[in-house]
């Protein structure tokens, strides 16, 4: 039997990319491996997001290309958003790449090979901007344990923060219908996964962009009352929408895991501006005294960028007084990554890696 061997990198967004193309491969006869030596063909789905990303994800395409030489295989293809961002510079700088997929066109994945193989040796590269797939209705290979689940309702984002990629790499903010991501855990869930993880770039702004609008809460409480579903966890809340109706949700729904995971970014008003973010500071200490004043005791994670064009030593004082003050659980600290593309990245007064 053919052999394929799929590596995915970044995110867990990306990882449901990969797992679906996973389960496309499979349903047309394609036996999976892990081993990239025994496989016919190497599938690299990356990630752009930073430039240590970048640096992985063609170190992985480089890799994988050996094995075109060492191992068995005769077709590399490399997906996501690394492929999104450089289509034409990636067949030019490494010519083993056979088979080009943007984040929009993993759904052609096994389209894209049989044509490579019916036509020969020429590159096939596909990049889509399609209306969302019914995730619901394609077949899918999970690779989290079994009991486990991401859940991806939305693609894209539309918040334009002035240091990211995503809106150009994954587009605008879609919103998958209720129905779908309803039909997707009822699945799920008789398949024996017990715990979803919620996840999107911007998981609070989820259902305000379709036909009917909707929100959070409100699919959250379609989602907990599907049988065999206990566990609901929540990623990547951003602050602007997350509403005192999500939160009482969070904090009353028995299902739903007491764990908020917001992306602040910063908390200086003058470099939140500068980031394009779309929250201040009043609002975003309001926000999490709000949680911390819950009986239910929260857990509270979030990240943080420093070295932002134009940070002073006084916006950095100010991000560390807050993290003293709301004492969060978790905290993830990142230096700034100068992202060309990125309106941050021609912004004056970058500041000085060390």
């Amino acid at each position: 039997m053919k052999q394929v061997a799929v590596i995915s990198l970044g995110c867990s967004k990306n990882l449901v990319d990969a797992e679906m193309m996973m389960g496309l491969l499979q349903k047309a006869q394609w036996q999976l491996t892990e081993d990239p030596a025994q496989a016919d063909v190497i599938v690299v789905n990356t990630c752009t997001f930073i430039e240590a990303a970048k640096e992985e994800s063609v170190q992985e395409i480089l890799q994988a290309a050996q094995y075109k030489e060492t191992g068995r295989a005769r077709l590399l293809v490399v997906t996501g958003c690394l492929s999104q961002q450089f289509r034409e510079e990636l067949f030019r700088e490494i010519p083993e790449i056979d088979i080009l997929l943007g984040t929009e066109s993993w759904e052609r994945i096994v389209e894209a090979v049989e044509r490579f193989e019916r036509e020969g040796k020429s590159h096939v590269a596909y990049f889509d901007r399609a209306p969302l797939p019914d995730l619901a209705a394609l077949p899918r290979e999970r690779t989290t344990p079994h009991y486990s689940a991401y859940v991806k309702v939305a693609e894209g984002c539309s918040n334009g923060c002035a240091f990211c990629l995503i809106p150009y790499v994954r587009g605008r903010f879609r919103s998958r219908s209720v129905a779908s991501i309803v039909s997707e855990v009822r699945k799920m869930a008789q398949e024996g996964v017990r715990e979803i993880n919620v996840i999107a770039q911007d998981t609070t702004s989820y259902g305000r962009d379709l036909e009917n609008p909707t929100n959070l809460a409100a699919l959250l409480r379609e989602l907990t009352a599907i049988e065999g579903i206990e566990w609901v966890r929540l990623l990547y809340l951003y602050p602007k929408y997350f509403t005192d109706e999500l939160l009482q949700e969070i904090v009353t729904n028995p299902k739903i895991c007491k764990y908020i995971d917001i992306p602040l970014q910063h908390i200086s008003d003058r470099i939140l501006q500068r980031m394009n973010r779309r929250d201040r500071k009043a609002d975003i200490i309001s926000l999490l005294e709000k949680v911390r004043a819950q009986a239910v005791p929260i857990t509270l994670r979030t990240t943080f960028i420093v070295g932002f064009p134009g940070e002073t030593e006084a916006d950095f004082k100010e991000l560390c007084e807050l993290v003293k003050k709301i004492r969060f659980d978790r905290v993830g600290v990142f230096p700034y990554s100068q992202e060309n593309g990125t309106p941050a990245a021609r912004m004056p007064e970058q500041v000085p890696e060390e």
